[in-house]
């Protein structure tokens, strides 16, 4: 199943399950999409898509494929490497990404897997990290490189959460429709162009053991998003360096998600 969160035409927002895939318009969900919930007969107009859920918290891994690592010649590391992007970067798709105004000027993208949890969880197994999960949706952990590297002396997350460094959508897909998600393309096109182009089987932690592994050092949360981290390509190692700028376009390209497409424009 597909869902969606979005505005509708008079800015009340609402759950909906697209009809056929149609963005336009969606039937209403009614209930708590994280335990009981019945698809309506009900259809509205999508005015605009916000972000799948209202992340409690978003958790990211960095370094979580071999070939990123290696094109920034960092070694493998022995655990998931973890970081959080602030609740204020989540943005929905078609969304624009802001350029901020006070910088930075080095704004990268990163094509990522993000995994919904559905249910509460705290020391859970590999085994049992399936049961917890909802679902699956395409994500871009959008960061300043200035900030990131130079202006925040190596810490993360300031450089990471800017408002909108964090497209998620364009839908939540649930489980169900994705029983191997250590098997999927992903992708990042900018103006068109491939930027990114691997599969989750490159991943050096895969998603059950991401979300154990997690779950061992805080409660996960109904709607926390999992970024499982991105391949190779990013903007910021390509000679010469390749930065989001005024009227670009971004899209991450998950293989049975679909497309997250965000424009990027400068903050006024």
């Amino acid at each position: 199943m597909k869902i969606i969160r979005f505005l509708s035409g008079n800015g009340k927002a609402f759950y909906g399950t697209p009809d056929a895939g149609d963005l336009h318009h969606a039937r209403v969900i009614e209930g708590d999409i994280f335990d009981r919930f019945e698809i309506t007969e009900t259809r509205i107009a999508v005015s605009k898509l916000l972000p799948p859920v209202p992340a409690p918290n978003v958790l990211a891994l960095g370094l979580n494929y071999r070939s990123h690592a290696d094109e920034i010649n960092i070694t493998y590391p022995d655990m998931p490497v973890l970081f959080l992007k602030a609740t204020n970067s989540l943005l929905g798709s078609g969304s624009p990404i802001l350029l901020p105004k006070a910088g930075p000027d080095h704004v990268d993208y990163e094509a990522e897997l993000a995994v919904v949890i559905g249910k509460e969880a705290k020391n859970v197994s590999p085994e049992d990290a399936w049961d917890v999960i909802l679902g699956y949706t395409c994500g871009n952990d959008i960061s300043a490189r200035d900030w990131q590297f130079e202006k925040q002396k190596g810490q993360w997350v300031r450089g990471k959460s800017f408002d909108t460094f964090c497209p998620l959508g364009p839908w939540l897909v649930t489980k169900d429709e994705i029983p191997d998600p250590g098997n999927l393309r992903i992708r990042a096109l900018l103006n068109g162009v491939v930027m990114q182009d691997a599969t989750t089987a490159a991943m050096i932690f895969d998603v059950p053991a991401i979300v154990s592994n997690l779950s061992r050092s805080m409660t996960l949360y109904p709607g926390t998003v999992i970024l499982t981290g991105t391949p190779e390509g990013v903007g910021y190692t390509r000679k010469p360096p390749v930065f989001l700028k005024d009227g670009d376009t971004v899209v991450v390209s998950v293989e049975k998600i679909g497309d997250l497409v965000n424009p990027v424009v400068r903050e006024v």
